[in-house]
C-alpha cells in the first residue's frame, strides 16, 4: 500500500501526517506493508527545483512527540503520481479540488480527506494561518490513528 499525504505547501500538515503515520506504522509492525510520502499542490515552497524544509514550528511540534522529520523537503504533486500511489489523503477541501485539477479526474476513487477517517470529519486547519500547531497535530494524529486501526483490521483505507 502506498499512501501520499497532500496539503498546499508540503511544509506543515502533510509532512506532519507523513511522519506521524510512519511512527504509528512502526509501532504497530506495519512499516514493511505501507509506504508513506507527502507532497504539495502548489509550487510556493519549491525554488529552483529545491523544496523548503518542514516549517520550524511544525518540526518543533513533531519533536515534542518524539518524531524526527529531518531531511524532508517540499515536493509538488505531479499527474504521474496518480499511478504510483494507492491513496491520496488531503487536509482540506481546497487540497481536494487542487488534487483533482492536477490529475484531471479520479477514476479509481483514490482521493480522500484525512478527517473523514474520524468521527469529526471536516478539515485539518492550516497552522500557517492559525498558528495552532498543537491542534493540527491532534487532528492529524486522530486521522492517522484511525487509518492504522483500519489497516490492523484488514479494512480498506
Amino acid at each position: 500500500m502506498k499512501i501520499m499525504f497532500v496539503c498546499h505547501g508540503n511544509i506543515c500538515r502533510s509532512p506532519m501526517a507523513e511522519f506521524i503515520l510512519r511512527d504509528m506504522l512502526k509501532q504497530n509492525g506495519l512499516s514493511g506493508e505501507v509506504s508513506v510520502a507527502s507532497c504539495a499542490t502548489s509550487s510556493e515552497e519549491i525554488w529552483g527545483g529545491k523544496g523548503n524544509p518542514v516549517y520550524p514550528p511544525a518540526k518543533a511540534e513533531l519533536a515534542k512527540h518524539g518524531i524526527d522529520c529531518s531531511g524532508k523537503t517540499a515536493v509538488q504533486l505531479q499527474k504521474k503520481d496518480y499511478k504510483l500511489h494507492d491513496v491520496f489523503i488531503c487536509m482540506d477541501n481546497q487540497n481536494y479540488r487542487n488534487i483533482r485539477r492536477i490529475f484531471g479526474s479520479d477514476p479509481d476513487d483514490k482521493i480522500r480527506k484525512l478527517m473523514d477517517y474520524t468521527d469529526r470529519g471536516g478539515d485539518v486547519a492550516d497552522p500557517w494561518y492559525t498558528r495552532r500547531f498543537d491542534v493540527t497535530y491532534r487532528d492529524i494524529y486522530d486521522g492517522c490513528k484511525a487509518i492504522v486501526e483500519r489497516l490492523l483490521n484488514g479494512e480498506e483505507i
